[in-house]
């Protein structure tokens, strides 16, 4: 009988110290509207506003107005993006928030399994990237970002491309865990 709660008592002291040799960074990222947001914004709104203009002429328009307003809030959300990169431990995630309210994880994976981190102009990106490589980019196309490029093969022996922007923390933080895939 006293054995059991002395047990669980280690298990909770294991756990918190656990806790606390774990490592922590994020970092979020805006991206740039794209030049073809502003012909989407607009084109919905000119949409709204005939369909406003349907609703009080007939009674097709409200449920017109009902559709081309629901449709145009989730376009707009969906235009606003940011990235969110976070790593624990050796542990990598990029969620895509989309009009600061929806989260979505849009990629993820193990340090252990990343082949390289340089910038993205850089020769080394470049020799590992492969016939049928897949690039998945979560920059956020300013002008004069910071961009760099993380090679990933996963279990299966797909090869990813990573396009983002860390900062000195994040670049920090994978250079702790894994000093001989970082290149500054």
């Amino acid at each position: 009988m006293s054995v059991l709660p002395l047990f669980m008592f280690n298990c909770k002291e294991e756990r918190i110290a656990c806790a606390m040799n774990d490592s922590y960074t994020e970092w979020l990222v805006k991206r740039k509207a794209p030049a073809s947001s502003m012909i989407i914004k607009g084109a919905l709104i000119a949409l709204c506003l005939v369909s406003i203009f349907l609703a009080l002429t007939t009674m097709f328009g409200i449920i017109v107005m009902t559709v081309v307003g629901a449709a145009t809030y989730f376009l707009f959300q969906n235009l606003n993006l940011e990235f969110e990169y976070l790593i624990v431990n050796d542990q990598i995630t990029i969620d895509k928030i989309m009009g600061k309210a929806r989260r979505k994880k849009a990629w993820e994976g193990a340090l252990g399994e990343v082949q390289i981190v340089a910038p993205i102009d850089s020769y080394l990106i470049k020799d590992y990237e492969k016939p049928g490589t897949k690039t998945l980019d979560f920059a956020s196309h300013m002008p004069n970002a910071r961009v760099y490029g993380m090679i990933h093969q996963g279990d299966g022996g797909q090869v990813t491309k990573i396009i983002f922007e860390p900062n000195d923390k994040i670049l920090q933080h994978i250079r702790q865990r894994a000093p001989r895939k970082v290149v500054l």
